[in-house]
């Protein structure tokens, strides 16, 4: 079975995002003054093969925790959609 995950991965809310917070700056500099909080993160997409959607689920979740997210900062969320 193939899959694709839609992977979020965020700073953690109880920590300061200094590149949300140049972007906040830069939006109300330009006459954006509505916007009060802007948070940066990433977004990733991984094509893979398993044999069961509980398979695919735990290798993403594998992935996330060693490689894609920095728990210490980061948490993350996906969405994993059968192809």
């Amino acid at each position: 079975m193939n899959f694709r995950a839609e992977i979020d991965v965020m700073p953690l809310k109880e920590l300061l995002d200094p590149q949300g917070k140049a972007v906040e700056h830069g939006l109300q500099k330009m006459s954006f003054k509505e916007v009060e909080d802007v948070r940066v993160g990433k977004h990733i997409t991984i094509r893979l093969s398993a044999n069961s959607k509980d398979i695919a689920q735990a290798r993403v979740e594998e992935a996330c925790k060693k490689l894609l997210a920095n728990p210490i900062m980061e948490g993350y969320k996906f969405e994993l959609v059968e192809e």
